[in-house]
């Protein structure tokens, strides 16, 4: 699996320590030192089944200053893909990525039935 974070993000920190104690493997990626393309980003979108929103930092300040909240509605999917590619900020976080599944955000409950865990 792939762990794709920012390490100041305290939600990314508590996903971590959450897969670390559960002796889940995976290997980690920077956000911003290492950002998602624009490829990687459509694959996993694909795979989600998810709005393409959903991956957007909506509480992050780089989403506030572009204005998307006003702007994403008049764009197209892979325009929404350009901008998120083209900076990590404005990507949701953490992201895990796995054979057959994408989950954004860290919620214990979701991560827990998508790896089958009790």
């Amino acid at each position: 699996m792939l762990f794709i974070e920012y390490p100041k993000c305290s939600t990314c920190r508590n996903a971590k320590k959450w897969l670390d104690d559960k002796g889940i493997e995976y290997t980690d990626r920077h956000i911003v030192e290492n950002r998602p393309t624009f490829d990687e980003l459509k694959s996993w979108h694909e795979k989600s089944g998810m709005d393409i929103k959903r991956f957007f930092n909506t509480s992050g300040m780089k989403y506030r200053e572009l204005d998307l909240k006003n702007k994403l509605p008049n764009m197209s999917e892979d325009d929404m893909l350009g901008i998120l590619s083209s900076d990590g900020m404005l990507v949701k976080r953490p992201v895990l990525i796995g054979d057959d599944f994408v989950l954004v955000g860290f919620k214990e409950k979701e991560w827990n039935e998508k790896l089958d865990l009790k």
